[in-house]
């Protein structure tokens, strides 16, 4: 089972009489809709970590395969 932490948010009235409505006709908690709709946010928002580093490497001089070359080197003298 995961472990849930427990959230203290302010919402507005008006979303949260929408949401009880939803709930009423889904038949399921407020608790379990809010989990549900930051799961989607989080699909849609968040940045794979391939795209977060696409590029970090554009601005530098030195040679990505050199570079790569050079860290193996270490690796043999160890």
């Amino acid at each position: 089972m995961m472990s849930l932490m427990r959230t203290v948010i302010d919402v507005p009235d008006a979303l949260i009489e929408s949401l009880d409505q939803v709930g009423a006709l889904e038949q399921r908690s407020r608790a379990a809709l809010i989990r549900d709709a930051i799961t989607q946010y989080l699909k849609v928002k968040s940045v794979p970590a391939a795209e977060e580093a696409f590029g970090l490497w554009k601005k530098r001089e030195v040679d990505g395969v050199q570079y790569q070359k050079s860290l193996r080197d270490e690796w043999e003298c160890r």
